[in-house]
């Protein structure tokens, strides 16, 4: 009796229990009066299950690793050594001399013919004589005087005309006159010491340049992407339910 209790008693929480003094079927077999008896419902018991669901599959994806780099400093060379000659000027002291611009020589003058004025007789017209008429004589035998006709010569004297001529008194000719040489005075530089070439030597130029070396190439790398879970709470039956068998129980009052 007392263990049916504390069965009933545990199980409260979790069944239905049916109390009855009087009841028509399915009554307690080998019932005795004045006590009462229980018959319970107990429900179906689940347990509460987590388990973890997949979301997401793992995968993986290709990360670029970067090239690596280091900075190093190197000389260069931007201008090659050289030599420069210097060269030292000669002295000069100065000199004045006469020099000869042109030679001693002669030249022919012109010299024009020379002529004399003449004045002279030219003949125009030599002497000449001619017949001329003349009067009739007292001891003309004709009465008529066209009949008697007296002829006479007449001397005619010569003709002349006063010119005035240029007559060539010395022919034309040359004279030759000396002309001088020609000097000329200059001043100039001689030298006192000759000049001189010195070599010097200019040494190369260099410049600090700053670079990028590669240390690393770049590359890849595979990263793993773990699957996606996902954390899900059911109920899982673990014991079906149902009606207990008849229990003695304490009778209310």
């Amino acid at each position: 009796m007392k263990k049916a209790k504390l069965f009933l008693l545990a199980l409260m929480p979790a069944m239905l229990c049916f109390f009855t003094a009087n009841a028509q079927d399915d009554l307690p077999p080998n019932a005795q009066a004045g006590k009462c008896y229980a018959k319970c419902l107990i429900p179906d018991q689940y347990e509460t299950v987590t388990e973890q669901v997949l979301l997401k599959e793992a995968s993986s994806r290709l990360e670029i690793i970067p090239a690596q780099y280091t900075t190093a400093s190197e000389q260069v060379l931007v201008k090659e050594g050289y030599k420069v000659l210097t060269i030292s000027p000669a002295s000069f002291s100065t000199q004045t001399e006469e020099i000869m611009v042109k030679d001693a020589g002669s030249r022919l003058d012109y010299v024009p013919p020379v002529y004399e004025t003449v004045t002279e007789q030219v003949l125009v017209q030599p002497a000449s004589t001619k017949w001329t008429k003349g009067r009739a004589t007292a001891g003309c035998l004709n009465s008529d005087p066209e009949k008697c006709k007296v002829w006479c010569l007449t001397e005619i004297p010569a003709q002349y005309k006063t010119i005035t001529r240029q007559v060539l008194k010395a022919p034309a000719t040359t004279r030759e006159t000396p002309i001088p040489a020609e000097y000329k005075t200059i001043t100039k530089a001689v030298v006192q010491a000759p000049s001189q070439v010195m070599e010097k030597q200019v040494p190369a130029e260099y410049r600090t340049v700053t670079k990028q070396q590669l240390v690393a190439p770049a590359g890849t790398k595979e990263v793993t992407i773990p699957a996606e879970y996902s954390t899900i709470t059911t109920n899982r039956l673990v014991r079906v339910g149902g009606f207990t068998d008849w229990v003695e129980v304490v009778c209310g009052k």
